[in-house]
């Protein structure tokens, strides 16, 4: 796991707390930053999805010869 897969899983959660809270005590502001803030996460981790990918695909292509080193 990467950086960017665990900052953006941690800001999901942190996302989905806020979220909830803001349910809870009526606060439509911070119910969508909640919600913002649990995007923003989704979306940082599939960018740390995509880069870890990449270096494996990379990695793999180096071990098979089909890439210089």
């Amino acid at each position: 796991m990467n950086k960017d897969q665990f900052k953006g899983r941690v800001n999901v959660a942190h996302g989905k707390v806020k979220e909830i809270f803001g349910k809870l005590v009526g606060n439509m502001t911070l119910q969508v930053q909640g919600k913002m803030q649990k995007n923003m996460g989704k979306m940082q981790t599939i960018y740390g999805d995509f880069n870890d990918d990449v270096k494996h695909s990379i990695n793999n292509a180096k071990v098979q010869g089909w890439a210089p080193a």
